[in-house]
């Protein structure tokens, strides 16, 4: 069972996602800059860009919208040209365009927005021009793949396309027609405000993070939802009875002075998963340091020192490390590059289960990753797609002594 523990500022919104009383998610929103990505806008091309084979969009934003060639041509790979047009070929400077973001603004760049729609519903993912059918990773059995993807199939319209996802794998087929017709009509709604509005104009904003979540990882039936706001608990509620149709847990309010995150052992939690130093059962430790470019995880034997021998002791806490640092990449949202110095281990076979380790809790994760493998050095590489700034960022900033280095220069003049 999960529980979804949410706190409501006037300004923020703050949702711990636990799984058996253990921190597995946590996510911040600030009322005043919403989250952009899954957003639609029209928008108007201000520079084309052939040298990078990209273009820059005014989507209303502070900063214009990056628009790469290979999300400007057809969704369904195969219906692309064998080699890529000029991107000057395809956006002129002027041209007005619907766009929807895919990755919010990060550092110094803008939003990165793309004209491959999609619609994500509580079923399926809806995908006005893709023209195919594709079915969840994490649905298995073959046989329930190819009936998922024959249902499919028989949904869509000609030109349509859609991903079945994996809670589909036990749903009725009305239900699933049900939330394609709903987001077919979503679409509709966003070409007839994108013809009626100059851009830039926002057409669509995707749902708060409540809700967001509520409809990727919530079973209505068998998890809890607790909130300390009541108007948002009552929306909360709304939203449940819409997509379960009543055939849902009731939410809960949080009542009394205690935090509600102290009330469920998440404000522990949050403190020790968010250090730069995190402990294992063992004794050993994970050491975090993120940088613009990557993330590099160290992990040490620390207090552990084992009953066996070396190799096994050593193995031993990796393996624990390769599970709890699934965990906090998916618990921080960390993106992009990371490095992972394991101990060294003498046996390939002990290698190979660390691997398997790590990767089966990153398959837990709903954000797409890959493990790509040792490197030369003996350092785990992996990669986790990067749609919006790490959770950390929000709630710290550099030291104005230090600069965020962690070191002061001894050598610069006072």
């Amino acid at each position: 069972m999960k529980q979804m523990i949410v706190h409501i500022e006037p300004k923020l919104t703050q949702m711990a996602l636990l799984e058996e009383g253990k921190l597995v998610e946590f996510a911040a929103e600030r009322s005043q800059g919403h989250s952009l990505v899954g957003s639609f806008y029209k928008g108007r091309v201000v520079n084309v860009l052939p040298g990078m084979q990209a273009a820059f969009v005014d989507i209303g934003q502070k900063k214009n919208a990056f628009l790469y060639v290979d999300d400007v041509l057809h969704p369904h790979l195969e219906k692309q040209p064998k080699d890529k047009p000029n991107i000057e070929s395809l956006l002129r400077v002027g041209q007005e365009i619907v766009v929807q973001v895919m990755k919010e603004p990060l550092g110094g760049k803008g939003p990165r927005v793309t004209t491959h729609y999609s619609l994500p519903g509580r079923w399926i993912v809806y995908m006005p021009h893709a023209d195919y059918v594709a079915v969840s990773k994490k649905v298995y059995r073959e046989h329930d793949r190819n009936r998922l993807k024959v249902l499919g199939d028989s949904l869509r319209r000609s030109g349509e396309g859609v991903i079945m996802r994996t809670v589909s794998e036990d749903e009725h087929p009305d239900a699933i027609e049900g939330d394609l017709n709903a987001l077919r009509e979503r679409w509709l709604s966003i070409q007839e405000k994108a013809d009626a509005c100059a851009a830039p104009c926002l057409l669509h904003r995707d749902l708060s993070i409540v809700q967001r979540f509520i409809r990727d990882v919530f079973d209505p039936e068998q998890d809890e939802l607790w909130i300390d706001s009541r108007p948002e608990a009552r929306e909360a509620e709304l939203f449940l009875e819409e997509i379960a149709h009543g055939g849902h847990r009731p939410v809960r309010m949080h009542q009394g002075h205690e935090h509600i995150f102290r009330a469920h052992g998440v404000q522990e939690q949050l403190e020790r998963d968010f250090a730069r130093r995190v402990t294992l059962e063992s004794g050993g430790t994970i050491v975090l340091d993120q940088t613009e470019a990557l993330t590099v995880v160290d992990v040490n034997t620390a207090k552990y020192t084992g009953g066996g021998n070396l190799e096994e002791t050593v193995t031993k806490t990796n393996l624990q490390a390769a599970e709890e640092i699934a965990r906090l990449i998916r618990l921080r949202d960390i993106g992009g590059i990371i490095i992972v110095d394991f101990i060294d281990m003498e046996e390939e076979k002990n290698r190979q289960e660390v691997v398997n380790r790590l990767e089966a809790g990153m398959s837990r994760d709903r954000t797409k990753s890959h493990v790509v493998g040792w490197s030369k050095l003996g350092l785990l590489e992996l990669t986790r797609k990067k749609v919006r700034e790490d959770t950390a960022v929000m709630f710290s900033k550099s030291c104005e002594v230090c600069g965020g280095t962690g070191k002061i220069n001894l050598l610069s003049a006072h």
